[in-house]
């Protein structure tokens, strides 16, 4: 009896000790990042930003790229931008600014000092190749072509590669960070996790497993936003054969996933950027933003774009 009231007593201390420790336990890595965020997102320029278009080339075809260098002495880390689905390398525009989203990163990025390159995958933009030729494979090899290009480049710290990706980018960017070591952080905004529910919702399940079976034919698919888009078969077959979360399960640097709460594109939301996490092992996080799968970049508020690149930037420089 002596000793099961000791036993007790011994518990009861140990219960308060525990409470004690976790009430005085310091920030957590999630509240240290959103004070680095909030830090960011008040800062000043530290530089100048120059812009200049490039010139890369895969497999004999021209992939078209703007570098963002901030001016004074390097070398500064950079981050590899890929554009969306249909999208290009400024890609949409951030009303009520002069700005498009990624001119905006860019900007942002390098008057903080991180210089970035953002591309036209094939077949878009102002890059070599038609559209509906386009593929996930054919992207994450513009990629990789991307990082050779930065690996090469005067002024960049090439040990300190990043990629950032937007939407279908970000399934590139997983992908490319899972088969290439050079990249050294990685972060995702709103980026696919499962292609066949996220392209199935977006084009239909009929038109998916039609298009996987049209071989080189063209098929033509109206958007829900209005406009027309034409992919041959093997886009629809990469739909079912590439898998980001796979891909990323290689990857063992940093990786942030950033995602709007109201995403009705990539869905449900938190649920598909969560799942990135769960199959990566190292340094990450997950951020959820009041906005929508483009962080309300349509709704004239830059306010929602401004944090993800705050999180962004603060990921970048902690990891």
């Amino acid at each position: 009896m002596p000793f099961r009231r000791y036993s007790r007593l011994a518990l009861s201390c140990l219960t308060l000790l525990l409470t004690l420790t976790l009430l005085a336990t310091p920030l957590t890595a999630q509240d240290s990042l959103a004070d680095a965020a909030a830090a960011l997102a008040g800062s000043m320029a530290e530089h100048s930003v120059s812009e200049s278009d490039v010139s890369i080339d895969n497999m004999g075809h021209n992939i078209v790229g703007t570098l963002a260098m901030p001016e004074g002495e390097g070398p500064f880390p950079v981050v590899l931008l890929l554009h969306g689905f249909t999208g290009t390398r400024h890609e949409l525009p951030v009303l009520g600014t002069e700005d498009t989203m990624f001119s905006r990163s860019a900007r942002w990025l390098g008057e903080r000092g991180v210089a970035s390159l953002r591309i036209d995958f094939i077949g878009s933009g102002d890059s070599d190749g038609a559209w509906e030729d386009t593929t996930f494979s054919g992207q994450i090899s513009d990629a990789i072509a991307a990082l050779d290009y930065l690996a090469m480049m005067e002024g960049v710290d090439s040990g300190r590669i990043s990629i950032l990706g937007l939407s279908q980018g970000g399934l590139v960017a997983a992908s490319a960070a899972g088969r290439d070591d050079r990249v050294s952080n990685v972060v995702l905004w709103s980026a696919v996790s499962n292609p066949v529910m996220s392209y199935g919702l977006l084009l239909g399940y009929d038109t998916l497993l039609s298009g996987a079976a049209a071989g080189e034919e063209v098929t033509t698919i109206e958007l829900p936003w209005g406009a027309e888009t034409s992919l041959r078969g093997p886009f629809f077959e990469d739909i079912f054969l590439v898998d980001p979360v796979a891909e990323i399960g290689a990857y063992g640097g940093p990786l942030l996933v950033v995602v709007g709460e109201r995403d009705t594109t990539v869905t449900p939301m938190p649920h598909a950027g969560q799942v990135f996490l769960d199959y990566h092992e190292g340094a990450e996080a997950l951020v959820v933003l009041d906005g929508d799968h483009v962080f309300d970049v349509l709704s004239e508020r830059p306010e929602v774009i401004d944090e993800a690149l705050a999180y962004s930037l603060a990921w970048l420089q902690g990891n």
